[in-house]
Formats: C-alpha cells, structure tokens, sequence
C-alpha cells in the first residue's frame, strides 16, 4: 500500500524564524504536514538513508523521534540550503569535506523528490541566481536597466565611472545573505567614490558588478508568487543621504509602504518568471523622481518577512497555496 502524500517539506537552516513558521501555519490550514528540515543539522542531528538495490530505492530522512519517506513528500519548499554546522571535535582537515560529502548526499536525496512539486526547482533557482542572465532577460522583456558593467579590469572600472558621471554603486554577483534581518556576511551595496578608484588592486581576485547610480523615490521589494504580485515601498528620500542600500537604514527612516505597480511592469514581471519557469521571486526595483521604474535583481529565495510583518500581505498564504496546487 503506497503512503499518502501528505507532507510539505520545508527547507531551511536552524537560524529561520517568522517566515518559516507563518507558512507552516498556512500549510497546516489545508490538511496536509508541514516537516521543517533544517539543512544545517545534516548530518549532526538529522540522518538520512537511501536504500538502492535491486531495481529498488527507498529514501527516508529522520529527525528526532520523526521520520518521513520521500513517497509521503507532495510538494517541497526551497526557502533555504545550509552547509553542514559540524562539530569542534572534528578536525580541521576533515571539515570542509565532510560539509562537501553532506550537500552531495543531499543532493542526491533531492533527486528522490522529482515527483513533488517544488516552489522552486533547484536547477531554474541556480540559472535564475546569475546576475548577467537578469539583467538580459529582464531588458528583454521590456524592463528598464542600470547601465552595468561586471570585470575584474581596474582600467575599465575608471573608464565606467567617467561615463556615468562619477554616479557608480558596486556590489557582489552572488547574494551572500541568508535571513530576515541580514548577517555579517552580507556585503551591502556601496557607492564608490573617485578616491576609491585608486584601490582597486584587489579586484583582480574577485569580479563585481558596477553599475550607475539610478536616482531614487522610492525603493521596492516586489514578490511574485504563482502569479500573484505583493508590492512593499520605501520612501529612499528619507534615507538616501545616509545610505545607498535601505538594509543599512534605520528603522525610523525604512518604514514599509503599500504600493501599487501599473499593469504594463507586472505583464512585464509575469513574463520575467516565465522566461525562467519560477514559481517565487523577490524582486527589488527602483521608481525614479521621475516615476520611472528600474530592475535591480530578482532573488529566487528572497526576503519577504517584512512586507508580511508590517503590511500583513499574505504571502505565506500564497506560497501554502502555490506548494498544495496541483501541478
């Protein structure tokens, strides 16, 4: 007799609050159980077994006194993945491959699960993530772009900024935080100025997005999910002086606003996603003086938390819905 497919996993890290808990709840609304992985206690405290043999495979993860079947998993959310949080007694040498050998099992655990619905699948998360790809896809479906360049060249970084008028942020191509309220391995955006130019000797070890500083009324978190679109604005002009990147902002000067996008940007969103066949994107845009609207980035596993906090937007409800839709 085949298991009822009745679990959502959840994949997470240990440090997750708020927004993991809200859509739990929203899952748990619809009749089916939510079990939160958090990846980061693999292997630890979390033991995963693939059985292979005979033409037969049989895949199980356990967690404390529970345990599921990837037969009973129907849909998965991709919220996050964590390297391994590994013990002190394990000695240095051993570490990284031990953390290297734990994402692999884990990998190979997520191929169990092509028959779940995941918001979002692994591999269009991992082709969205690319900056460069954004930016061209996001200019082909009608959005508006910075001017961007991305090198390791100093020279063509000084060239850049006498061509955007001394105007230039940088930034990282890769999104290096993991939560809610930011961590310490996040680099935030920055404006750089023209003495700055003169340290660019480190570049050479590591490529970053250059772009031109686009004028600011207003900052904008968009998140799409499954169609749907929940919109949260900042003022920029109480903070812009301050700050070039609102996470940095205080909570006096970053307060969140309801916002309504026209129609034309969110077809143009819409068709964004579908280029990448994502069901939830994070998107930040920027609306200029002018009422322009500017694309930044999307991430595929972005933040919303605040928007759902402050604004009560309910986009926990929207992604419980989208993970128990049938496909």
């Amino acid at each position: 007799m085949q298991p009822s497919r009745d679990v959502v996993l959840l994949l997470t890290h240990s440090g997750d609050y708020f927004t993991i808990d809200r859509v739990a709840d929203a899952l748990s609304k619809r009749g089916v159980k939510p079990f939160r992985l958090n990846t980061d206690q693999f292997p630890i405290a979390v033991q995963l077994q693939a059985d292979i043999r005979n033409s037969q495979a049989s895949h199980r993860l356990e967690y404390g006194d529970v345990s599921i079947s990837t037969e009973q998993v129907q849909a998965v959310w991709m919220r996050r993945i964590w390297p391994a949080q590994l013990n002190q007694e394990l000695a240095p040498q051993y570490q990284q491959a031990c953390i290297r050998e734990s994402l692999a099992a884990l990998d190979g655990f997520w191929d169990s699960l092509k028959h779940a619905r995941w918001v979002d699948n692994l591999q269009r998360i991992n082709a969205a993530e690319n900056k460069l790809r954004q930016l061209r896809v996001a200019s082909e479906v009608g959005l508006v772009i910075p001017q961007t360049l991305v090198t390791n060249n100093p020279q063509q970084v000084k060239e850049f900024f006498t061509q955007v008028g001394g105007k230039m942020v940088t930034k990282l191509l890769t999104p290096l935080s993991y939560s809610m309220e930011g961590s310490s391995f996040f680099l935030y955006t920055s404006v750089v100025k023209e003495e700055d130019l003169a340290d660019l000797a480190t570049l050479r070890y590591c490529p970053m997005v250059f772009q031109e500083q686009i004028p600011k009324q207003q900052e904008l978190r968009v998140v799409y999910v499954n169609g749907q679109v929940f919109v949260g604005a900042l003022d920029a002009t109480k903070y812009n002086a301050a700050t070039v990147d609102w996470r940095k902002g205080t909570a006096e000067t970053c307060v969140w606003l309801n916002h309504e996008l026209p129609e034309e940007i969110i077809q143009r969103l819409h068709a964004f996603m579908g280029k990448f066949g994502l069901i939830f994107g994070a998107f930040d845009l920027i609306q200029t003086p002018s009422g322009e609207y500017v694309f930044l980035e999307v991430n595929p596993t972005g933040e919303w938390g605040m928007l759902e906090r402050d604004l009560q937007l309910p986009i926990s409800e929207a992604i419980a819905d989208a993970l128990v839709k049938s496909p």
